[in-house]
């Protein structure tokens, strides 16, 4: 799936953990999120406007952002405590270092692995969730922010009000939901090897 939106452009690839990228545009420049290489997505977020960066907002998701990085001539930022227009949000918890970031002119949060939209975060009523392994520590900073728009590492993104509405609800259902994901686990476990 590709998808454009006022922030740029994403793509999500189907397979067994739902691995979603970004394309940011801001006055005909472009930062790549955490990029898996998809031809036809790299191709549209080129029409975007010159590529600047690519940032690696995660820890685990070197995903193809430094070959990608290599060929388009352009820094890979792995971790990154600046990148203006941006904000960057410190998520880390321990060995879990992730920066995520907030775009307050567009209204824009990006969180690359705490807050997911695919089916093994989103196990409650709710479009997202909280990752498995941050859902007794949830990333509290988060719940200062009230997205138009939210783009994740893994599902696909959320726009207008349900942005703000799946973010917090994820947030306060996080410790909630944990028996749900105990008891939907199996059959999440299913669906990701069919999606090999």
């Amino acid at each position: 799936m590709i998808e454009a939106h006022p922030l740029g452009l994403t793509w999500v690839m189907d397979d067994p953990v739902v691995r979603t990228s970004h394309a940011l545009a801001d006055d005909g420049r472009v930062w790549l999120i955490d990029p898996v290489d998809e031809p036809e997505a790299l191709e549209r977020a080129a029409a975007l406007g010159t590529p600047v960066a690519v940032l690696q907002l995660f820890v685990a998701h070197p995903r193809d952002g430094a070959a990608i990085a290599a060929r388009l001539g352009v820094p890979l930022k792995v971790l990154p405590d600046a990148v203006p227009p941006f904000e960057v949000i410190d998520l880390s918890l321990g060995p879990w270092k992730e920066r995520a970031l907030w775009w307050p002119q567009r209204r824009g949060l990006i969180v690359p692995e705490a807050v997911g939209t695919a089916e093994h975060y989103a196990v409650g009523p709710g479009p997202a969730g909280v990752h498995m392994l941050r859902r007794a520590l949830p990333p509290g900073r988060l719940r200062d922010f009230a997205p138009e728009h939210l783009l994740v590492g893994h599902g696909a993104p959320l726009h207008g009000e349900s942005a703000a509405a799946g973010l917090h609800d994820a947030l306060a259902r996080s410790r909630r939901d944990i028996p749900t994901l105990v008891w939907k686990l199996p059959s999440i476990m299913r669906g990701m090897r069919t999606r090999r």
